[in-house]
């Protein structure tokens, strides 16, 4: 006897579980953290060191690339920018003496960004501001936490499927 539509077994679609209370709550901090914790960071370098963020972490990546350069397509991938934004943040680095872009030597067609010593400088004359300013907003708040067990959680979130 074969299957009837009205008999046939059904694909039974995967039960929905409403999330608890507290993990409503932990999802609604975490999105507010994701908000406000860039901002508060922004606003700190902006204040006391004239650097957006998105100006210190090109700078940061940079420092820590293979022979401090980056093609730079590849730097707006890892600063999570957009290759017109860091267009703009490379022409102004670039106008400060922090950088320079020169040709990639695998694509004529492409330019690399090279951090220049003046570049590492202003780093390090940033990094006490963005260190406090992370401890502040973000480490003074997680007590006892395992911050291995949590780097590795937010891995985990942020990796592509």
């Amino acid at each position: 006897m074969s299957a009837t539509p009205e008999t046939a077994p059904q694909a039974s679609a995967p039960a929905i579980v409403p999330l608890s209370g507290a993990e409503e709550a932990a999802m609604r901090a975490f999105g507010r953290m994701i908000v406000v914790l860039p901002r508060r960071l922004d606003a700190d370098l902006e204040r006391e060191q004239r650097m957006s963020l998105s100006e210190y972490t090109v700078l940061r990546v940079l420092s820590e690339a293979s022979d401090q350069r980056m093609r730079m397509s590849e730097l707006a991938a890892a600063c999570d920018m957009s290759l017109s934004g860091m267009t703009r943040i490379v022409a102004k680095h670039e106008s400060l003496g922090y950088l320079k872009r020169v040709p990639c030597p695998s694509d004529a067609r492409g330019l690399n960004a090279v951090l220049t010593e003046a570049g590492l400088a202003r780093l390090q004359e940033a990094w006490p501001t963005h260190l406090a300013s992370a401890r502040r907003h973000f480490f003074d708040h997680l007590g006892e936490i395992d911050l291995c067990k949590l780097a590795t959680a937010l891995i985990s979130m942020a990796a592509e499927d």
